[in-house]
């Protein structure tokens, strides 16, 4: 790959020519979207005529991702069927077994010799047109120990809010709407980051973020404007499904 300039609001970054690699988390038994995920583990649920996984595998490698590892877990045998050696969708795929639930963090720890100094470490039902390419792009010229790809979100109280100081009531506000930044399940890392912790035990994205802040090495914001859907919840899934021959060529273009 050569080197580029890319130009995003009114911002330079240069892209480095580096190995790219993500790291996809497939091993949880996607409870909460239940009973889709009774007899088929969730990276495989239907979104149109395609699975969750390969819609992801797709956009991977059309970012230039060479390379996807998988950690696999409930019903794993069924995702290394389906999806193989990753072939058939231009890209490169390992799978990594995890014995027992090692939390959101804790699988990328297995095997870290074998990855990138930098790559991605995503969940395995993100529905998004988020750019995989820039955001690790922009992960790398920050050098930052972290970077969390985040979605603003909104929400309405059905309540009229009373702020209270003693006895007293101090404010009024009817039905007031909340903005806050959520974490989109998508994170860039530096391998060095991960290297202080052991791998084989549990540790979550909670853990690795609250460590970082309490030693001063603060994560980086990669605030994100476009499509994304958590495909765990049931109302975004079936939304995803209604909407799909509309999202279709924001989510698989070309294809």
């Amino acid at each position: 790959m050569t080197d580029l300039l890319r130009v995003e609001s009114a911002r330079t970054i240069e892209l480095r020519p580096t190995a790219r690699e993500a790291f996809i988390l497939a091993g949880g038994k996607g409870v909460r979207l239940r009973p889709y995920t009774t007899l088929i583990p969730k990276p495989l649920v239907p979104i149109g005529d395609h699975s969750i996984i390969e819609i992801v595998l797709r956009q991977l490698a059309a970012h230039g991702f060479t390379r996807a590892t998988i950690a696999i877990g409930h019903l794993g045998q069924l995702i290394r069927a389906y999806v193989g050696d990753g072939s058939q969708w231009g890209i490169e795929v390992r799978y990594t077994h995890e014995d027992t639930p090692l939390g959101t963090i804790g699988p990328a720890l297995l095997d870290l010799d074998e990855r990138p100094e930098h790559f991605l470490i995503m969940n395995g039902d993100v529905l998004t047109d988020l750019d995989y390419s820039h955001f690790l792009d922009t992960h790398v010229c920050s050098n930052a120990p972290l970077t969390v790809a985040t979605y603003e979100r909104e929400h309405k109280v059905d309540f009229g809010v009373l702020d209270i100081a003693g006895a007293s009531i101090v404010r009024f506000r009817e039905k007031p709407t909340y903005t806050y930044s959520v974490s989109m399940g998508v994170y860039a890392v530096a391998a060095e980051t991960l290297r202080a912790y052991p791998p084989g035990r549990p540790f979550g994205f909670d853990d690795l973020i609250l460590d970082l802040l309490s030693r001063g090495e603060g994560p980086s914001s990669y605030p994100f404007k476009g499509f994304w859907l958590d495909i765990g919840r049931p109302d975004d899934y079936d939304r995803a499904n209604l909407e799909f021959g509309e999202l279709r060529p924001v989510l698989l273009p070309g294809a």
